[in-house]
């Protein structure tokens, strides 16, 4: 078979991917290829979550978290106007169950509006019940600018734009390795071998395998959290509008069980968060002897399970107890029952953790002999697409 020249090749068929592809063919006129493993775009984080426009409330104004949120949610407000693409920008509210969630909100609130978000509006417990009239809260926000879409359809939107502008991409196309010489990159895939001036992982799950594969050492390791969720029976969803959250607990990376409408119809309940023991471990008995190994003795995983053990444990507990999940969704809706529930979908968490324990928190993008890496791409990377591609879009530029 014989090698075929591109300017860029792109490893990872989820939104970041294809979004650093759409954003890359819009500037300047290239010959590029993005590959993807699975049969279809958007199969694994892109696809199964809860399918939320993030605002940018949580983040640290300053961080790229902050910056690439509200860049890329009036991005991809508009992107979806412009291509008839179902979404709403509906709102949410965020609720405190008590006095002691108060100073937390009080730094949401702040922090959103440092974010630059228009319209917050705090909520008192009976402005609460004319926004979610089942919730139960002291005081709340409501937060204008948070929407509910299908990523799964904007991602499929993003490759049509590409291969209209002359992109390739290819799915059921696997990276295999790289070897580099003379100046160029050798891509070596289940499809063939590509020749490239620069390479871009955006590989999600297994980005910390690709850039070994690739000669860079990452410096964190990508632990598999899962994300599981209940549904509302249908005769149950009049008892949640839009959607209502929790105010987080600011020890734990994770934002809590809330409730969120979906566009496609329906009410999620969850996510759960424990910890998986297979990259695409989707099932609670899901199981890969590689993916458990390197978790377990990577050094980083010990000093995180340290001090996030009890959390873990009340984590695995609710993932294995209908009634102690009931019990943390009643919290914000106290007339849930057991019997208004059903099981739902599950997402896998791509989490990067460094070597001393922490779980990265921002996003992490290294590049490298004319490699671009995304190494963490927490939520809200859906909402953030179109702007994280820009950004990686102008490094690529900058080494070609």
């Amino acid at each position: 078979m014989a090698t075929e020249k591109f300017d860029v090749v792109i490893i990872g068929g989820g939104i970041v991917g294809t979004a650093t592809a759409l954003s890359l063919l819009s500037q300047k006129p290239l010959k590029l290829l993005l590959i993807e493993a699975e049969d279809n775009l958007a199969a694994h984080q892109t696809g199964n979550n809860s399918g939320v426009i993030h605002s940018g409330l949580y983040y640290k104004p300053g961080s790229l978290k902050a910056i690439n949120c509200s860049n890329g949610r009036n991005s991809l407000y508009k992107f979806c106007e412009e291509n008839n693409i179902k979404h709403d920008k509906c709102g949410k509210i965020v609720v405190a169950t008590s006095n002691a969630e108060i100073p937390a909100l009080d730094e949401l609130e702040s922090r959103g509006k440092a974010n630059g978000l228009r319209n917050l509006k705090r909520l008192s417990a009976d402005e609460l019940k004319e926004y979610e009239p089942h919730v139960n809260g002291i005081c709340g926000l409501f937060v204008e600018e948070t929407g509910i879409v299908d990523y799964t359809d904007v991602t499929n939107a993003y490759r049509k734009l590409i291969e209209l502008k002359g992109g390739i991409v290819r799915t059921s196309s696997k990276f295999i390795g790289l070897e580099s010489k003379f100046g160029k990159h050798f891509v070596n895939s289940t499809n063939g071998v590509h020749e490239t001036n620069v390479v871009v992982n955006c590989a999600g799950l297994y980005s910390d395998r690709v850039a070994k594969l690739c000669g860079i050492e990452p410096e964190v390791k990508i632990i598999p959290f899962r994300g599981e969720y209940y549904k509302l029976a249908d005769e149950k969803s009049y008892l949640v509008k839009n959607l209502i959250y929790p105010v987080p607990d600011p020890r734990f990376p994770f934002l809590g069980v809330h409730f969120t409408r979906m566009i496609k119809g329906g009410v999620e309940a969850g996510p759960n968060a424990v910890l998986a023991f297979k990259r695409e471990g989707y099932e609670r008995s899901d199981f890969s002897i590689q993916d458990s190994a390197e978790m377990l003795f990577y050094q980083g995983f010990w000093k995180m399970a340290a001090k996030y053990y009890k959390m873990g444990i009340e984590e695995f507990y609710r993932s294995f107890s209908k009634k102690a999940f009931v019990k943390a969704l009643q919290k914000l809706i106290p007339e849930i029952t057991e019997e208004d529930i059903v099981p739902g979908g599950s997402g896998v968490r791509a989490q990067a953790l460094s070597k001393d324990g922490k779980l990265l928190d921002d996003f992490c993008i290294i590049s490298k002999n004319k490699m671009v890496h995304v190494l963490n791409a927490p939520s809200p990377a859906a909402t953030a697409s179109l702007s994280i591609g820009d950004t990686i879009a102008k490094t690529i530029i900058n080494q070609l």
